[in-house]
């Protein structure tokens, strides 16, 4: 029988209707096409334009990541706050903000492909930035995102990964601050921590876990497949977290993203950080930052997009043995 779920944090409802998995589907391209290296602006990033770099990491002489301004941003970098003014009943603030890149060297080795050391690396250089973009008092929150395939969002193939700072908190970012909120004032504990204590007492929908992080199906999820990696101790901002903790959640992604590939015909994929917002750290420490992966495998449609009502297809105590399989 199908199930409304709530989540606890956003309190938002989904549908869990596994018996819609039989419907007939259409047949997917499984071809993954690759950018040609010469037309590639990652392969020569002095040659395309995108040299200086923001922050470059470097072994025997050759750049491995660098991160650099996105040529195409969605927002710009300005040495001031955004105006705001009143358009009619419209409020309007200037689009200024960070939208920078980070870029892998290979040209075809995804996160899940990274040596260790190198997944653990990328953490760090999205922690500096975290940490540098912290000063500005202009901007409210950083979101780190990949983007996987064009279905995701991925105009190259070529593996690269997204930060954008706002100086606004987007509102599904304000709604799960909310829940937080609302549940530490209510029980006097996180409710991510509470969430984790129960998935691991529960067992069916932990995928992997180690020694700092753990990955599971969220029991509440919102599309097929979708995961979730969380530090084990409760840390509220991503750059505050120790190094231990970033390479144990790197290795899960990693773990995760190959899973994935192997397990559900290397589909395309978005995945981003949450964490608390920039210089707020101590307001809101009741929160608890979270890496979310979502698959391409569904689309919305009529009912989701009239009610705001998420049809996850795949009960997620079978994602969670999938994928652990």
């Amino acid at each position: 029988m199908s199930q409304f779920r709530r989540d606890p944090v956003s309190g938002e409802w989904i549908i869990i209707a596994p018996e819609r998995a039989a419907r007939p589907h259409p047949v997917q391209q499984r071809k993954r096409l690759s950018t040609p290296l010469a037309k590639c602006p990652f392969e020569d990033l002095h040659g395309s334009g995108n040299w200086p770099p923001i922050l470059e990491y470097d072994e025997k002489g050759k750049w491995q990541m660098a991160i650099i301004p996105n040529k195409y941003p969605a927002l710009v970098h300005a040495e001031r706050c955004p105006r705001e003014l009143q358009v009619g009943p419209y409020h309007v603030t200037e689009g200024l903000g960070y939208h920078e890149l980070l870029v892998t060297r290979d040209h075809k080795k995804g996160f899940a492909d990274l040596a260790p050391r190198h997944a653990l690396q990328a953490f760090r250089m999205f922690r500096e930035r975290y940490r540098a973009i912290d000063r500005d008092e202009c901007m409210a929150y950083l979101v780190v995102f990949g983007n996987w395939g064009p279905s995701a969002g991925a105009s190259l193939t070529h593996p690269h990964y997204q930060l954008m700072a706002l100086p606004v908190i987007p509102p599904n970012v304000a709604r799960s601050y909310a829940g937080s909120e609302r549940h530490f004032r209510r029980a006097k504990r996180c409710v991510h921590c509470d969430i984790i204590a129960a998935e691991r007492k529960a067992g069916t929908r932990v995928i992997f876990e180690n020694s700092g992080a753990i990955a599971i199906a969220p029991f509440v999820s919102h599309s097929p497949y979708e995961v979730k990696i969380f530090p084990k101790r409760h840390h509220a901002a991503f750059e505050r977290s120790p190094e231990g903790v970033l390479a144990d959640a790197a290795a899960l992604l990693q773990k995760v993203l190959g899973r994935m590939r192997a397990r559900l015909g290397d589909p395309d994929y978005n995945f981003y950080i949450h964490t608390a917002p920039l210089r707020e750290h101590e307001r809101y420490a009741h929160y608890h930052w979270q890496i979310e992966v979502v698959p391409k495998m569904g689309i919305p449609a009529g009912f989701e997009l009239s009610t705001g009502i998420d049809i996850d297809q795949v009960d997620p105590d079978r994602v969670a043995a999938l994928l652990r399989r």
